[in-house]
């Protein structure tokens, strides 16, 4: 064998480790990739089942303020014929009751409001980090192809920018 054959030789050998580290780093990569994937549409879908809760408590509410205003308007009806004051009490009293069921209702959707937007936050937080492990992902097939280590370092970076911002997720209020 001669010099520069064993030479070239030793050179790729050298280079393997680089590539099983890239390779076993990209592993890493993807299995996080895939978590904060999963935990971002977990997320999305958690903030658009609150939002659709929160739609129907305000139907409700509307529900609930239409009976009160027809109370209300029934109230002043039978004022009017001057009629039994029995009977309008019994619509003021449905009215009281409607007005404070309305009340509730509303505390109930501006929370479940609050909650979904809580969760799109989140979801945000996810997916940006889901973003930069892709990016993460893209860079050590560039590594490896260059043998550089500039490429290995920016996907490292990426990664770590990306389980930061996953990771802010569940600190989000």
């Amino acid at each position: 064998m001669s010099v520069n054959e064993e030479l070239e030789e030793h050179t790729h050998e050298a280079k393997e480790p680089f590539d099983k580290r890239v390779a076993a780093t990209m592993a890493i990569i993807a299995a996080a990739l895939a978590v904060v994937s999963v935990a971002g549409h977990i997320l999305t879908t958690d903030e658009l089942l609150g939002q659709q809760r929160a739609s129907d408590q305000w139907a409700f509410y509307q529900a609930k303020s239409i009976r009160r205003y027809t109370a209300e308007t029934t109230v002043d009806l039978l004022a009017t014929v001057k009629s039994d004051e029995a009977v309008a009490g019994k619509y003021k009293e449905d009215a009281k009751k409607y007005r404070e069921q309305s009340d509730e209702i509303q505390k109930e959707a501006r929370a479940l409001e609050a909650e979904s937007h809580i969760r799109g936050k989140q979801a945000l937080h996810a997916h940006f980090g889901e973003v930069f492990l892709e990016i993460a992902i893209v860079f050590s097939p560039l590594a490896i192809l260059t043998k550089r280590n500039v490429f290995y370092l920016a996907g490292v970076v990426s990664a770590l920018i990306g389980a930061v911002a996953a990771a802010t997720a569940l600190f989000v209020t």
